[in-house]
C-alpha cells in the first residue's frame, strides 16, 4: 500500500477546504458558515476571560449558554417587534393612508410634470398598481420568502454548529491522522483570516456609524430638519454595518424611509447624503480590509468585482475572506 507523501497530503487538504469553500456559495450556505465561524470565534475569544473565574472546560460551556442565550433573546425581541410594527399599522390605517396621500401630494406641488408622469395620483391609484405589481411578480416574491426562511435557518444550523464545534478539543490521536492534522492546520488559517475580516469589518461599520451620525444629528439640524428615531437609527446602522455589504444597503434604506416619512425633498436628500457614504464605504472596505490582510486596495476590489461577477451579492460578501484565506495560505507556504 502506497503512503501519501506530506506534499500530495497537504495538496489533498487544499482541495477539500478550497473545494468546500467554493461550494458554499451556490449551495446559498454563506450565512450558515458566517454565523458559524462568528459563535466559534466567539467562544474561543471569550473563553479565556471566563476561565479567569471558573476553571475547566466549564468555562466554554458557560460561554456557549451565554452566547446561545443572547442570540436567541434577539431573534425573539426582534420578531416581537416586526409584529408590533405592523399591528401598530394595521390598528390605525387611516395615519398610515393620511401620510401616504400627503407624501404623494408633497410630490404632485414640487416635481416636474415630466416626472409626474411616472408616479401614481393618488392612494387608490397607487393601490391598483401595488396589487398589479404583485399578481405579476407573485412567483420573485415566493421565491424571495423561500430564500428568505431558508437563509434564516441556515444561519441558526450555523449557530449550533459553531457551538458544538468549539467545544471539541484535539485529541492525542489527531497528531497521528496526517490528513486531518493538516486539515485543522487549513482550518486554523481560515480562522485567522475569518477573525481579521470580521474585526476590519467593525471599524467599517463604526466609521460609517460616525457619518451617519454627524449626518443625522448635525447636518440635518442645519436646515431645520430632525428625523424621528434618529438614536435608534444610529445603533441600528452599527449593527446593519456589521454585515459586509448588505448591512449598508439595509441601513441606508430605513433611513431613507424614515426621511420620505417627514418628505419626499427629506427623503432625496437623504438618499443622496447615503448614496455617497454608501460610496465612501466601497473604498474603505477595501482599503481597511487589505491592511488587514496585507493586501492592497485594487486586491480587494479586484477579488470583489470577479466574485461579484461570478456569485452575485453574496460573492462580494464572500471576497474578502476567501482573499485573506488564499493569501494566508501562499505566505504559509513561502511563495510570496
Amino acid at each position: 500500500m502506497q503512503i501519501l507523501r506530506p506534499h500530495h497530503i497537504r495538496w489533498l487538504s487544499l482541495l477539500v477546504i478550497m473545494g468546500g469553500l467554493l461550494l458554499i456559495l451556490p449551495l446559498h450556505l454563506l450565512g450558515c458558515f458566517i454565523s458559524g465561524f462568528i459563535v466559534y470565534e466567539l467562544v474561543n475569544a471569550l473563553t479565556p476571560y471566563f476561565q479567569k473565574i471558573i476553571r475547566g472546560e466549564r468555562a466554554r460551556w458557560l460561554v456557549v449558554a451565554l452566547i446561545s442565550t443572547i442570540v436567541v433573546s434577539a431573534l425573539i425581541l426582534a420578531v416581537m417587534g416586526i409584529v408590533t410594527f405592523l399591528l401598530h399599522d394595521v390598528r390605525n390605517p387611516a395615519a398610515f393612508n393620511n401620510k401616504i396621500s400627503q407624501l404623494l401630494n408633497d410630490a404632485q406641488s414640487r416635481l416636474s410634470p415630466v416626472m409626474l408622469h411616472y408616479l401614481p395620483a393618488n392612494l387608490e391609484e397607487l393601490q391598483r398598481e401595488f396589487i398589479q405589481w404583485m399578481r405579476e411578480h407573485v412567483v420573485m416574491l415566493q421565491t424571495a420568502g423561500k430564500n428568505a426562511a431558508h437563509t434564516f435557518l441556515t444561519m441558526l444550523v450555523g449557530m449550533i454548529l459553531g457551538a458544538i464545534i468549539s467545544l471539541q478539543r484535539q485529541g492525542s490521536d489527531d497528531q497521528r491522522a496526517p490528513l486531518k492534522s493538516d486539515l485543522m492546520q487549513r482550518m486554523r488559517l481560515l480562522s485567522q483570516s475569518f477573525r481579521n475580516v470580521v474585526f476590519a469589518q467593525f471599524q467599517i461599520s463604526l466609521i460609517n456609524t460616525v457619518l451617519s451620525a454627524v449626518f443625522l444629528f448635525g447636518i440635518m439640524p442645519l436646515f431645520g430638519i430632525h428625523l424621528p428615531l434618529s438614536k435608534t437609527l444610529v445603533v441600528f446602522t452599527f449593527v446593519c454595518g456589521l454585515l459586509p455589504v448588505v448591512g449598508n444597503l439595509i441601513s441606508n434604506t430605513v433611513i431613507c424611509i424614515v426621511g420620505l416619512s417627514i418628505s419626499l425633498w427629506v427623503g432625496a436628500m437623504v438618499l443622496a447624503y447615503l448614496i455617497i457614504i454608501h460610496k465612501i464605504e466601497y473604498f474603505l472596505n477595501a482599503r481597511i480590509v487589505g491592511t488587514s490582510i496585507n493586501a492592497k486596495s485594487w486586491e480587494v476590489l479586484l477579488a470583489m468585482l470577479i466574485f461579484e461577477s461570478a456569485f452575485g451579492l453574496p460573492g462580494v460578501v464572500a471576497a474578502p475572506i476567501y482573499y485573506a484565506y488564499l493569501k494566508s495560505e501562499l505566505k504559509a507556504a513561502r511563495l510570496i
